[in-house]
């Protein structure tokens, strides 16, 4: 029985199959990977991950902590930190490190998987809506809270689908810090195509979009001591009211949309009409579309070396954890150039 009778309008659920669950990852072809491959001509590569206890403290989301590491336990109470075996057994010489780590999967360079934002959508055309996500898949049933049966988990749409697949691709850069600088900008339709025309920047269906920003340079900048007034004015983020600029996303066929920034777009996003999304890429994107998003990676010193070299495109490899039933996972992308 399918999920839906109502997709929602500009949606392309039951396009890549009924029980889709990796979106547009499905136009990454091998075709378009060995496109990229050849990209690949320094042998140059860049680590496009911030440090993951970056950018520090809270103040960028209250909800977000940094990671906590410490040692696993063993033989009782005792940490698992530079403990010689020769306490268990005398004539035992190693010494053994072993930690665990308390991460929240967004709080650094990360991914959003599909089942990061849903809609309260009438999905069932019965007058009622419910809460649905990417391709129909349903919230209590498929994407599971505390209170659920299964336990709180993505049951479908977890990272651990877009982990397998093997996130590997072309990457294209578009440098908004090269024409806004660090000067808070909503980036619309207009202001998008006059930095990638002046850039000689071209999209192509299957290729994985980086905006620069300079935002994560800021972030490392600040040395895990951010400065809250900066964190939250500064830097440009798309403009997500723009239906140009949705419709782009829509018919350029990227397959991936990545940033620098907290969010891609401005957050909060300009008001809208009526009954609407608090932030419409993420909407269009992992609801609508199927357009993983990743947030807050470090593209700084490969925006510079693409600059040098008169280049926009690269070989990037960006898989995430695969940690079943999460909804997002830290990034650590490397780019080859």
């Amino acid at each position: 029985m399918s999920r839906w009778t109502n997709r929602p309008e500009g949606s392309n659920w039951g396009e890549f199959g009924a029980d889709d669950q990796i979106g547009r990852l499905n136009l990454i072809t091998p075709e378009r990977v060995r496109a990229a491959a050849a990209e690949v001509k320094a042998g140059e590569r860049f680590c496009l991950s911030l440090p993951l206890d970056m950018p520090g403290g809270n103040l960028l989301n209250p909800r977000r902590y940094p990671p906590e590491i410490r040692p696993t336990v063993r033989s009782g109470d005792r940490p698992n930190m530079n403990y010689n075996l020769s306490q268990d057994d005398p004539s035992m010489i190693d010494v053994i490190c072993d930690d665990l780590v308390v991460l929240h999967t967004q709080y650094s360079s990360q991914w959003d998987s599909l089942a990061h934002v849903g809609q309260e959508f009438d999905a069932d055309g019965d007058g009622k809506a419910e809460i649905v996500y990417y391709n129909g898949y349903r919230g209590g049933e498929h994407i599971c809270g505390p209170q659920d049966e299964g336990g709180s988990r993505a049951h479908a749409l977890g990272i651990e689908n877009m982990a397998a697949v093997g996130v590997q691709g072309r990457g294209v850069m578009i440098d908004l810090e090269g024409e806004f600088s660090w000067a808070q900008t909503m980036v619309g339709y207009d202001d998008l195509m006059r930095v990638m025309d002046k850039d000689n920047v071209t999209v192509e269906e299957g290729d994985m979009v980086c905006l620069h920003t300079g935002f994560a340079q800021m972030i490392m900048e600040m040395g895990g001591t951010p400065d809250k007034e900066k964190l939250h004015n500064s830097c440009a983020a798309l403009d997500g009211r723009d239906g140009k600029l949705l419709n782009w996303i829509t018919d350029s066929g990227l397959s991936l949309l990545i940033a620098d920034n907290y969010a891609v777009e401005a957050h909060p996003s300009r008001p809208g009409e009526g009954s609407c999304a608090f932030l419409p890429i993420h909407e269009h994107c992992l609801f609508k579309l199927g357009i993983h998003l990743g947030e807050l990676w470090y593209l700084t010193p490969l925006n510079t070396w693409l600059k040098a070299h008169g280049r926009s495109r690269f070989l990037l490899t960006a898989p995430p954890i695969r940690l079943p039933g999460a909804v997002g996972s830290p990034a650590n992308p490397v780019a080859t150039v």
